[in-house]
């Protein structure tokens, strides 16, 4: 259960910048999830008197001017969507100056007086510069399935990532169990290993090959055997997709230089898409929802997410270039469950 400290926005409150139109966008990646929190933003925003806008596309389309009103039935429907309905994409020319004074621009003439960002770290930092270059208020909320940004515990679409990439591995062991084989399962986050620790665990992996930890071809191999030596036939090695072998392509080709065959399967976009768990829809309806009250309580910038059980408030300054790691000791437990 989240909650939400009553000193959260405490003093936040400044005068002559009163805000009355609230913009929502989604940039990055997208993840289950994202159309809940858009629901949130939508709602919240209309709920507290003020009138609300959509931006499609992201920060392309905040540069093409592609604003647009929101209303409550706009938004219907939508919470068990994944993706999201206002689309999302990846902007090269908004990460200059030039581009993101376009987008300001853009702001100012559909009078547009605060922005709320649901992505990833690289929209936070487009977020950040819009604000610090030209004082537009921006509350980013995360929404990524690789749950790698500093300062919040759980990221909008991780929980739907995780349940899907278990689902599928069930499924494949059936296959493994049946015909005696291993198999490597490569799942996604480039340059965090959290999606395949937990699916590894939640799935019994043999092993788990994160990009955070190295590890070597001989202790996948040791693993393997020590199965064996137990009486499994079959084996599930969970693979990040940006470890250090460069996914499971290029382990399988290691695996057999050693002398062991495995079959190579790779879940990709499968674990982006689909409906949003009940904990991805809650977490993201809070943020999304909390995300408008901080802008009407006078915080300007940094994003809300969640620490422990509660909901908490995080500046753009201090999340910028902050990997996050994972944990040594839950590696040291997967390891030993699979012994």
């Amino acid at each position: 259960m989240l909650t939400i400290p009553k000193t959260l926005f405490k003093g936040e409150k400044k005068k002559g910048d009163q805000i009355k139109r609230i913009a929502v966008l989604t940039s990055g990646g997208d993840a289950p999830g994202m159309n809940a929190a858009i629901r949130a933003v939508v709602r919240m925003t209309i709920a507290q008197g003020c009138e609300s806008m959509g931006v499609q596309r992201g920060y392309a389309g905040l540069l093409d001017g592609m604003i647009h009103p929101m209303s409550a039935s706009s938004v219907a429907n939508i919470i068990q969507r994944g993706g999201t309905i206002l689309k999302t994409s990846r902007c090269e020319e908004f990460m200059h100056k030039a581009g993101r004074k376009k987008a300001y621009e853009a702001l100012r003439i559909q009078s547009v007086d605060a922005l709320v960002v649901i992505g990833g770290d690289g929209s936070f930092r487009g977020a950040r510069a819009l604000y610090e270059e030209h004082g537009v208020p921006v509350i980013g909320v995360p929404g990524t399935i690789d749950r790698d940004i500093a300062g919040t515990d759980a990221t909008i679409g991780f929980d739907t990532a995780v349940n899907t990439g278990v689902e599928l591995i069930d499924k494949i062991r059936d296959t493994a169990s049946s015909h005696d084989r291993t198999f490597l399962v490569e799942v996604m986050g480039r340059h965090s290993g959290m999606i395949a620790l937990h699916t590894g665990v939640c799935g019994g992996a043999e092993s788990i090959v994160v990009p955070e930890i190295k590890t070597t071809v001989k202790a996948i191999c040791e693993g393997i055997d020590r199965g064996v030596r137990r009486g499994k036939t079959s084996s599930i090695i969970v693979v990040a997709e940006g470890c250090q072998f460069g996914g499971a392509a290029a382990l399988e080709k290691e695996l057999k230089k050693a002398g062991y065959a495995a079959k190579m399967v790779i879940l990709g976009h499968t674990q982006r898409g689909g409906t949003p768990t009940a904990s991805d829809r809650f977490l993201a309806s809070t943020l999304g929802a909390v995300a408008v009250e901080a802008l009407l309580s006078g915080v300007r910038e940094g994003m809300i997410g969640v620490k422990g059980s509660e909901v908490n408030l995080t500046s753009f300054k201090k999340l910028n270039g902050k990997p996050v790691g994972i944990p040594p000791e839950l590696m040291s437990i997967a390891k030993k469950l699979a012994v």
